[in-house]
């Protein structure tokens, strides 16, 4: 045995945040394309009249070196180096469980104990949540090591059954301005129409374009609060 090693599990953890410059292609009447801000803008940035909007995306890596499981009575143990062993093992124990409840067919659905170890709980979203995992199983070739082997690798195998779906972790302030976005264009285009006289027929009479100027009015000012409510959500994310 490793007199020198640290006997424990060793976790890194990474917290990226990223914001993306959000494209409008105007020739496809506002339809909103997305792609990574490289700091120049010079055909992709908007219009003189718009305010440049970024949108937030979140990811968090884990990269985690599990020690590996003893046997006491094969590594003759005693002391603190005992109880080291005795606390590994018990922290792959619970990391089993875990992976047996996620990847057994039969028990999806049932409770998974997450909280039954700091390991387990520091990996939970790593292991069933919005996550890609890849484990990577060390094994060694000496027949000695044959029950070490075999037992690491049923542990990988069971590893490999679970299924999670990934989605992207978008900040709901950034969907919410392309709702916004996507109402401020419908109405824009409503009203270009209402200016180009689309939408006044001379069928309709005095009554029904005095209605049309009064709706007219309505959307001018509904579009003029979105405007202003697109401002201060945009003042708020820069300050964020």
């Amino acid at each position: 045995m490793n007199a020198q090693s640290s006997r424990s599990h060793a976790i890194f953890t990474l917290h990226i945040r990223q914001q993306r410059l959000v494209k409008y292609d105007e020739e496809q009447n506002g339809t909103k394309t997305e792609d990574q801000f490289q700091g120049n803008q010079d055909s992709d940035a908007p219009g003189a009249d718009q305010v440049p909007e970024f949108e937030t995306l979140t990811a968090k890596f884990h990269f985690v070196d599990l020690a590996g499981s003893e046997r006491l009575k094969r590594t003759g143990a005693t002391g603190d180096r005992a109880k080291e062993g005795i606390s590994i093992n018990r922290g792959l124990l619970a990391l089993g469980n875990v992976i047996s409840a996620l990847g057994d067919k039969a028990k999806r659905g049932c409770h998974v104990p997450y909280r039954d170890s700091k390991l387990t709980r520091l990996l939970q979203d790593s292991l069933g949540g919005n996550s890609r995992t890849i484990m990577i199983a060390c094994i060694s070739p000496s027949d000695c090591d044959f029950l070490e082997t075999l037992n690491t690798l049923k542990y990988a195998n069971r590893a490999r059954n679970i299924r999670n779906r990934v989605i992207m972790n978008q900040d709901k302030t950034s969907k919410q301005l392309a709702t916004l976005r996507a109402q401020l264009m419908a109405l824009q285009e409503e009203l270009d129409e209402y200016k180009q006289g689309k939408r006044i027929a001379n069928s309709e009479g005095p009554d029904g374009v005095s209605d049309l100027a009064h709706e007219l009015e309505f959307w001018r000012a509904e579009n003029d609060k979105l405007r202003l409510r697109i401002k201060a959500l945009t003042v708020t994310i820069d300050t964020l």
